[in-house]
C-alpha cells in the first residue's frame, strides 16, 4: 500500500513530483475550460469559471502557501506559452498572485472556510485583472467593469470552493492522510 504523507516531513522529491502533477492538472483544466460555453450564461467578456484555481486552492490547503505559489507561477507562465500570449500572462499573473496572497491571508483566519477563501480569492483575481487592464490599456475607465466581475466572482468562487472542498473531503478519507 502506497502511503503519501502530506505534512511538512514530505520528502523534497515527492513534493516536487506532486507539484509537477498539480501544475499539469491545472494546465489541463485551464485548457479544457476554453471549450465550456460560459459566455452563453454570462455574456461578459473575459469571464471564466477558473477551473485551474481548484488545483491552486487544493495545493494551498494540502501543501501550504509556498508550494501553492510554486504551482501558480509556472502554471501562469506555461498557460501563456500554450495560448495566452504576453498579455494573457500579465492578466494571469497579476490576478493569480493577488488572489493567492488574499487566499493565504484568509487561510490563516479561522473564521474563513474554504468557500470564503475561494470567493475572496476570485474577487481578488478580478481586482488584479482590472489593475492589469488599467495599466495595459492606460485607462482608468476599465475600472467600471470591476463591479460586474465582482458579482460573477461570488458564483465562480463558490463553484471552485465547492469543487475544492469535495476533493479535499475525498482525499481526507484515503490513506494519504495517515502518517
Amino acid at each position: 500500500m502506497w502511503i503519501l504523507w502530506w505534512g511538512e516531513d514530505m520528502g523534497k522529491t515527492k513534493r516536487l513530483a506532486l507539484c509537477a502533477v498539480l501544475i499539469s492538472l491545472a494546465l489541463a483544466l485551464s485548457y479544457m475550460e476554453r471549450f465550456l460555453p460560459l459566455q452563453l450564461l454570462v455574456p461578459l467578456p473575459g469571464v471564466k469559471l477558473g477551473l485551474a484555481n481548484i488545483v491552486t486552492l487544493i495545493a494551498l490547503y494540502l501543501l501550504g502557501s509556498g508550494s501553492a505559489f510554486a504551482i501558480l507561477v509556472p502554471r501562469c507562465i506555461m498557460g501563456a506559452i500554450f495560448g495566452g500570449g504576453i498579455t494573457g500572462l500579465c492578466f494571469s499573473l497579476t490576478g493569480g498572485l493577488l488572489a493567492m496572497s488574499v487566499m493565504v491571508l484568509c487561510r490563516r483566519i479561522p473564521c474563513f472556510s474554504i468557500y470564503g477563501t475561494s470567493v475572496l480569492g476570485a474577487a481578488a483575481h478580478s481586482v488584479g485583472q482590472i489593475l492589469a487592464a488599467m495599466v495595459l490599456m492606460n485607462s482608468v475607465y476599465v475600472g467600471a467593469y470591476l463591479s460586474y466581475l465582482l458579482c460573477v466572482s461570488i458564483f465562480t468562487g463558490l463553484a471552485t470552493g465547492t469543487a475544492g472542498a469535495g476533493v479535499l473531503k475525498v482525499l481526507r478519507k484515503t490513506d494519504m492522510w495517515k502518517p
